[in-house]
């Protein structure tokens, strides 16, 4: 049984979790780097992350710096003296006084099937282009973004049904079982390191709160992997009466009517859609900014002018 290697983890929202305490059971975790605590909720009070409340439960050292830039940012990781870092979702760019700090270098557990997909958002990405699958990479990390060797990868199919925060789940899971699976045997050169396939590569940048404006325009196919990947976070919108509204949940169909302007709300057979450029989308849950979310037929019980407006505008 090969010996417990010192690993100084580096990581910080829900995803790295899973993968903390798949190394916590394995691993000697001498250390645990994560962001520092932010504010957050109504009255805006300093919250920890999910990687840190992990650490302190295990009675982990943690280290909360706001950059790794110098060598002096790093020195809690010099006197932690690791065999290996792993990273998941760590939140800021390594650079090499910190890749070169460990041995063994720094296995990253990203969250796309390299070199599909590099950056910060894989996931939103996948759901977005309507990729079949995704999955996890356990890989070297490099100065570049996202483009140093790879290890070894597993699947994950995306259904239609689908949102980014289902697949989040599951990739974090995956990611902790790949981690617990292959470490030992990556640390001890029995998988090799293959580089990507440059002219490969996609992007997948920091998806910001505007990607969740919805162009009634688009597809409803289109439109549906926008909501679904959107979900949780931004949320799919449009504009009502002057209103934010929020699509929570929403299917697409292929009928069509040419007398309906994208954007235009109606009803057909019992269901209340709203029209695009190529099809319809039937919508299920609402929300109004301020409001609680209600299905789409509570929704209009109060509001019976939304059947035949106009949204986006």
């Amino acid at each position: 049984m090969p010996r417990m290697s010192k690993v100084i983890f580096m990581g910080t929202p829900q995803f790295a979790v899973p993968s903390l305490k798949m190394l916590i059971e394995t691993q000697d975790v001498v250390g645990v780097v994560t962001q520092p605590d932010r504010p957050a909720g109504r009255g805006r009070n300093l919250q920890p992350s999910a990687v840190k409340i992990v650490a302190q439960e295990a009675g982990i050292p943690i280290y909360q710096p706001r950059s790794l830039r110098s060598d002096e940012s790093a020195g809690p990781l010099y006197e932690w003296q690791p065999d290996v870092i792993i990273v998941a979702a760590f939140g800021q760019i390594l650079r090499p006084h910190v890749l070169e700090l460990a041995p063994k270098g720094c296995i990253n557990v990203h969250a796309s099937l390299l070199p599909r997909w590099r950056g910060a958002s894989p996931i939103q990405h996948a759901i977005l282009a309507g990729d079949p699958q995704t999955g996890i990479t356990l890989m070297q990390l490099d100065e570049g973004l996202d483009t140093g060797p790879m290890y070894v990868q597993e699947s994950t199919s995306i259904s239609g049904s689908d949102t980014s925060a289902t697949v989040h789940d599951r990739l974090a899971v995956l990611g902790a079982e790949m981690v617990g699976r292959y470490l030992d045997d990556i640390l001890e050169g029995k998988i090799p390191a293959r580089d990507q396939d440059a002219d490969l590569a996609t992007y997948a940048p920091m998806i910001k709160k505007e990607a969740g404006q919805i162009n009634w325009r688009e597809s409803a196919m289109a439109i549906d992997r926008q909501i679904r990947a959107m979900t949780p976070w931004p949320g799919a919108f449009s504009q009502w009466e002057g209103q934010h509204i929020k699509i929570l949940t929403a299917h697409p169909i292929t009928r069509t009517s040419a007398s309906l302007r994208p954007g235009t709300v109606a009803v057909q057979n019992g269901e209340i859609f709203v029209q695009t450029g190529d099809g319809q989308m039937v919508l299920d849950q609402l929300q109004l900014a301020g409001k609680k979310a209600a299905s789409t037929e509570a929704f209009v019980r109060g509001r019976p002018q939304f059947i035949g407006s106009l949204l986006g505008v």
